[in-house]
């Protein structure tokens, strides 16, 4: 993994940021964010045991990441709560969290309870070479199922929820098992930091 400048590492992180409150300030993800990753970049997440969202490439990326998943999403807010840059093998932590657009009828925010947060690769020019969203999804499954009882979930949201628990397809979503090549580089990664750390 390169080695990148600490100053450059860090204005990353800020056009990112700003990008991130623009897209909720305007609820358009794929404009601010979409050029942000490089041509050939990837980003994954987890949807439980037995699947995987995988989109390969900014197109896929804009069209199902930022577009397809973010519907119903528009105006919610992903504040950073820390965020932590290691310039050497030139990736970032950021953690975050999930709050919706309306409030309880106590002026509560609905939010996502436990830990969210995304694990970035760097790949120069301001871009991201890979990205790993991480989060809790029981609890996201438990405010969800909140926001619907209150009737308070928005309808393209309900409507993939549906077409998940069918066992209908979406954009990227795959059995866990198709995902596997995501693995075995991270146990690569993980191999090679326990030879730094350890040394074997």
């Amino acid at each position: 993994m390169p080695e990148y400048p600490r100053e450059e590492m860090e204005e990353m992180v800020r056009r990112w940021i700003a990008a991130n409150h623009a897209s909720e300030r305007q609820g358009d993800w794929i404009s601010h964010l979409g050029s942000m990753y490089a041509e050939d970049a990837e980003y994954s997440w987890n949807m439980g045991p037995n699947r995987e969202f995988l989109a390969q490439g900014r197109k896929q990326i804009e069209e199902w990441a930022l577009g397809v998943h973010m519907e119903g999403f528009e105006a919610w807010r992903y504040p950073y709560d820390k965020i932590l840059i290691d310039e050497k093998q030139g990736e970032v932590i950021g953690i975050w969290r999930q709050v919706a657009p309306t409030r309880r009828d106590d002026g509560s925010d609905y939010e996502v309870a436990g830990v969210g947060g995304s694990w970035f690769r760097y790949g120069g020019n301001y871009q991201w070479s890979w990205q790993r969203d991480f989060f809790d999804l029981g609890n996201v499954k438990a405010l969800f199922m909140e926001l619907a009882a209150d009737g308070k979930l928005e309808p393209p949201v309900k409507n993939r929820l549906g077409k998940l628990a069918r066992g209908q397809a979406l954009p990227g979503v795959r059995p866990l098992h198709e995902a596997a090549g995501f693995w075995k580089r991270l146990k690569g990664m993980l191999a090679m930091l326990r030879i730094v750390v350890f040394g074997r």
